[in-house]
């Protein structure tokens, strides 16, 4: 006979666990999370539930369970590896009238967990006949459509207003964060980057109006001071308009300038960070900015003008003495000056260069150099923006994962 699925709201309510393994480890901070008064009685439990213990989320009775813990719970979730133990408190529960979820037996269960998720405020239940693995990718089919627009998300969720401020990650469409994507679904406009993930726009619906801020390189872009007037302008008509980036809105993406323009025009504006490529390409590329041993700090640089240049606020002798990391941004067309400068001002000519081009996509390519050799490499392989120059030891680390690789293909 099928379940009725019914939505508890369990804020300041008590909830009895019993057992602290691995299931009591995932459902535990649900339960935390719809506002439960949860008890956990187990001699033992596993680190996660712990710290949740330690920091005052849930109280843990470090014992055995005992006749006379079911009372006062709304709620009772069985969760030992022990049958014998689950049956008992089965038993209590049922006998005050006590709802009681058994991990161990559907059918000896009174009621089931169901696989959930949230997109937004639609949560989505599964139960599959009890089924948990069922469930589960039933629950993730579902939950993934509302999140990418599949399911009607203008539907399924009240409409946001305003302008949205989405960072779309390295270049990867992958990348956006899920909150990005859900917002980008929702879009009445979207006012796109170059290095936006362009594959995403082809998933929008015809009615949204796609507006191409182009920001090529000494090339066709929209003025700042359009876009800003579009997304005031767009928002002002009752539009949603999604400003959707490359990288994070506010890395070298002028994201600040945009929510100045809308705070000033009385527009409400919703941020969304994004995956920022000065860290995810050099990973993508196996190559961490920091590492144990070798580099406790990294410096973020834009090079969109050169060293000595009069509005450059770059720092570059500070920066040729550190020795942590630096990752340089818009640097193709200017690495030849900073190499100069950063070997005049005290870097080793020897120290280690990697220049990625169109990190996280199909077409991504890295070359190595040190700081002496990287204009002439850049040059000879054509390398062209978009890329980012990783400078510092760290390189070797990522020359040594691709050596260990190398050695263990048969």
């Amino acid at each position: 006979m099928s379940p009725y699925l019914l939505g508890l709201r369990l804020s300041g309510r008590r909830v009895l666990v019993v057992g602290g393994g691995r299931v009591a480890q995932r459902r535990v901070p649900a339960l935390v999370d719809a506002g439960a008064r949860v008890t956990l009685v187990s001699p033992s439990v596993t680190p996660a539930l712990e710290d949740l213990a330690a920091t005052g989320r849930i109280t843990w009775e470090a014992r055995p369970y005992r006749v006379g813990d079911c009372d006062g719970a709304w709620l009772v979730h069985a969760c030992t590896d022990d049958r014998a133990v689950n049956t008992a408190v089965a038993a209590e529960a049922e006998a005050k009238r006590i709802w009681c979820v058994r991990a161990d037996d559907k059918e000896a269960s009174a009621a089931w967990t169901p696989a959930s998720g949230r997109v937004g405020e639609v949560s989505v239940a599964v139960t599959a006949g009890g089924d948990p693995r069922r469930a589960a990718g039933i629950r993730d089919a579902v939950v993934e459509a509302l999140r990418d627009g599949t399911i009607d998300a203008r539907r399924s969720r009240t409409k946001p207003v305003g302008v949205a401020l989405v960072g779309g990650g390295p270049g990867d469409p992958g990348l956006i964060t899920v909150r990005g994507r859900q917002l980008l679904a929702q879009a009445d406009v979207v006012i796109a980057d170059r290095l936006a993930p362009r594959q995403l726009l082809d998933e929008l619906p015809p009615d949204v109006e796609l507006i191409d801020a182009a920001k090529i390189p000494y090339g066709r872009y929209l003025a700042q001071e359009k876009i800003n007037e579009l997304l005031v302008e767009r928002a002002r008509a009752g539009k949603f308009v999604v400003r959707l980036k490359g990288g994070d809105p506010f890395v070298f993406g002028r994201g600040g300038e945009e929510l100045l323009a809308c705070a000033r025009a009385g527009i409400p504006v919703t941020v969304v960070p994004g995956v920022t490529s000065p860290v995810a390409v050099p990973a993508a590329a196996g190559v961490p900015v920091t590492h144990r041993g070798v580099s406790q700090e990294f410096h973020v640089v834009s090079v969109h003008v050169p060293p000595g240049h009069p509005s450059s606020t770059v720092d570059w002798s500070a920066l040729a003495r550190s020795k942590g990391t630096l990752v340089l941004m818009m640097a193709v067309e200017r690495i030849g000056p900073v190499a100069e400068t950063l070997l005049q001002d005290g870097r080793s000519p020897e120290t280690p260069v990697m220049v990625v081009q169109d990190g996280t996509l199909p077409t991504q390519r890295a070359i190595y150099a040190t700081l002496s050799t990287v204009a002439e490499r850049v040059k000879a392989a054509g390398i062209r923006p978009p890329a980012i120059v990783l400078v510092g030891d760290v390189v070797k680390i990522g020359q040594e994962v691709e050596m260990v690789r190398a050695e263990r293909i048969p």
